[in-house]
């Protein structure tokens, strides 16, 4: 009996040391890889949020202009106005003043947010 046990022992095959740390060294390669790749997704779409606050903010400031015949000076005007939902930190106007009958020149751009906030300095439209 014992010799039988012996003998099914030796027979048996399974993985070296080697085999399982290449397989471990692979996946550590594309777990590097896939870490890398999400990154930049993770920026991307940081920008695309900074954006689309600035083109909502440009929205309702030209439709405060139209009922008011003058632009707001912050969001926080355009939200008392209730042209915008809640005014996003991730925005700064600034309004350049009219000569004369010209309207004011008005531009939106994107601020360096606190922390946690969307980082979106440099971003105009």
């Amino acid at each position: 009996m014992l010799a039988q046990i012996r003998k099914a022992r030796q027979e048996e095959s399974g993985f070296t040391l080697i085999e399982l740390l290449i397989v471990i060294v692979i996946l550590g390669v594309l777990a590097g890889i896939v870490v890398f790749a999400v990154g930049g997704i993770n920026n991307n779409s940081r920008v695309s949020a900074c954006k689309a606050d600035i083109k909502t903010v440009l929205t309702a400031e030209e439709a405060h202009y139209a009922q008011n015949g003058a632009y707001a000076a912050t969001t926080a005007e355009l939200k008392a106005a209730r042209l915008l939902q809640s005014a996003p930190d991730t925005v700064t106007i600034t309004i350049t003043p009219a000569a004369g009958t010209v309207p004011a020149d008005i531009t939106v751009v994107g601020k360096n947010g606190a922390a946690g906030q969307n980082q979106c300095a440099g971003i105009t439209l």
